[in-house]
């Protein structure tokens, strides 16, 4: 009894921390699949765990849809046929339509040529179907969760990079200022010992 009830409890954290992660920021998905069946399905299930979810039919479709729509995620079915799944993820790329977006291709059952194609394509993760939905929803949030890091670390290093050019920047000009004022002081000192000079010459003529 005491063995359930603690098996209880880590479900019920459990529980509280799924929905705690879900209740965050909805994360902004669309999916490119040709299956209609498919694309209902998907979009439904996700919904309820805590996403926006668009539907494009094709990859066409999906980069008229990215141009006025940013995301988090983009889902994308490897076996279309109008326009490949590969190709629809290298077109989206190409066209600067995505920043920080996680692409997750959509292979078949035990499909290990395609998994291997995705992710030397550049994608960020590759499933198979039928999937856990569960499953699922912990790899896109932690693909985001990573990509908001790489992103927060890439302005990081931005900024630096930029308080670096100014540091540059102020430390040229101090040189440049340090410089003229010693050419100032040399032709000051040279004034003097020209002036020191004449009276000199002065005092000696009148001897």
């Amino acid at each position: 009894m005491q063995f359930w009830k603690r098996n209880a409890i880590r479900q019920h954290q459990h529980g509280q921390m799924a929905e705690a992660s879900r209740s965050a920021r909805r994360l902004r998905v669309l999916l490119v699949d040709e299956d209609s069946t498919a694309r209902a399905v998907i979009a439904r299930r996700l919904s309820h765990m805590g996403y926006d979810v668009a539907l494009s039919e094709n990859g066409f479709s999906a980069l008229s849809m990215l141009v006025a729509r940013p995301v988090d995620i983009i889902l994308i079915d490897m076996g279309m046929t109008l326009l490949s799944g590969i190709a629809t993820m290298r077109k989206i790329r190409a066209a600067g339509l995505v920043n920080t977006a996680c692409f997750v291709m959509i292979g078949g059952r035990n499909d290990a040529v395609s998994a291997i194609e995705a992710l030397e394509a550049g994608a960020d993760d590759h499933i198979v179907k039928p999937y856990d939905f569960d499953v699922l929803d912990a790899r896109l949030r932690h693909l985001c969760a990573r990509a908001e890091q790489m992103g927060t670390l890439s302005r990081h290093n931005a900024e630096l990079d930029a308080r670096i050019a100014r540091r540059a920047l102020e430390l040229g000009e101090t040189r440049d200022a340090l410089a003229e004022m010693q050419a100032d002081r040399a032709r000051l000192v040279s004034s003097i010992q020209a002036l020191h000079d004449e009276i000199a010459r002065l005092n000696g003529t009148r001897n």
